[in-house]
C-alpha cells in the first residue's frame, strides 16, 4: 500500500523568530568577512598605484581598484540592510515574548482572584462571625487575668502593715548580711584584735630612732635614786 500511495510526508515546523535571527547573524558575519577581504584588495591596490612609473600601468591600477570599491559599497549597503533586518526581528521577538508573559500574568491574575472570592465566600471569613470571636477572645483573656489575680492572693497576710516598718527591716538585713560577707572574706590573722589596757600611772617611754631598749631601761632606776 505505502508503495502505491506513498508515504505521507510530516509537516516542516514552522520557521521561529530565533531561527530567522540566526540566519541573519549569519549572513551578515559572511558579508562582514568579504568587506574585510576587499579592504585588504583596496590596499594592495592602492600599494601599486603608490608605485607605478608609467600612466598605462597606473590606470589599469586605478580601474582594478574603482572596481573593487564599487563591490565594497555594495557589500555594506547589504550589511546595512542586514542590520535592519536584524534589529525588527529582535524587536518583534521582544513584543512577542512580552505578550507570552503578560498572558501568563493575567491567567496567574484571574486564578488568585478566583480562589480568592472562594475563601472569601466561604463562612469562615463571615465578617460577623469573625467580630464576635474578637470579643469573644477579649473577654476569655480577661476573665483569665482575673483568675490569676485570685490565684496569685497571699493567704494570712495583714493589710494594716506599715511599708515604711518593713522597708527598715530590710536595710538592716541587707547591712547585717554585708558584715557577715566581710567577716568571711577576711582571713583571721588580718582581722584587728583588741589590744590590752595600758596600767594605770606607768608610762613607758618607747625608745628613739638609734637607741636601745635596755640603756633605756638602766637609766630609768638612777633618776629614781637621784630623786630621792
Amino acid at each position: 500500500m505505502k508503495r502505491l500511495f506513498g508515504v505521507k510526508k510530516e509537516k516542516a515546523p514552522a520557521p521561529t523568530l530565533e531561527d530567522a535571527s540566526g540566519s541573519l547573524d549569519k549572513r551578515g558575519a559572511s558579508v562582514d568577512a568579504k568587506i574585510k577581504q576587499l579592504d585588504a584588495e583596496l590596499a594592495r591596490h592602492r600599494e601599486i598605484l603608490r608605485t607605478c612609473r608609467t600612466p598605462a600601468a597606473k590606470e589599469a591600477a586605478k580601474r582594478r581598484a574603482l572596481q573593487v570599491l564599487k563591490q565594497r559599497r555594495l557589500y555594506e549597503g547589504q550589511r546595512e540592510q542586514l542590520y535592519n533586518q536584524q534589529y525588527n526581528v529582535e524587536q518583534i521577538s521582544f513584543a512577542a515574548q512580552s505578550a507570552k508573559d503578560t498572558a501568563v500574568q493575567v491567567s496567574a491574575m484571574q486564578a488568585s482572584a478566583k480562589e480568592l472570592k472562594k475563601q472569601f465566600n466561604s463562612k469562615a471569613f463571615d465578617v460577623d462571625k469573625l467580630d464576635a470571636l474578637n470579643d469573644e477572645m477579649a473577654d476569655l483573656m480577661d476573665q483569665s487575668r482575673e483568675i490569676q489575680d485570685v490565684l496569685g492572693r497571699s493567704y494570712d497576710v495583714p493589710e494594716d502593715i506599715d511599708e515604711e516598718e518593713l522597708m527598715g527591716e530590710l536595710d538592716a538585713l541587707e547591712e547585717m548580711m554585708g558584715e557577715e560577707e566581710l567577716d568571711e572574706e577576711v582571713p583571721s590573722y588580718l582581722r584587728d584584735e583588741a589590744l590590752p589596757d595600758a596600767p594605770d600611772g606607768t608610762q613607758e617611754a618607747l625608745p628613739a630612732a638609734g637607741e636601745d631598749a635596755p640603756v633605756a631601761a638602766a637609766a630609768e632606776p638612777a633618776q629614781k635614786s637621784a630623786a630621792q
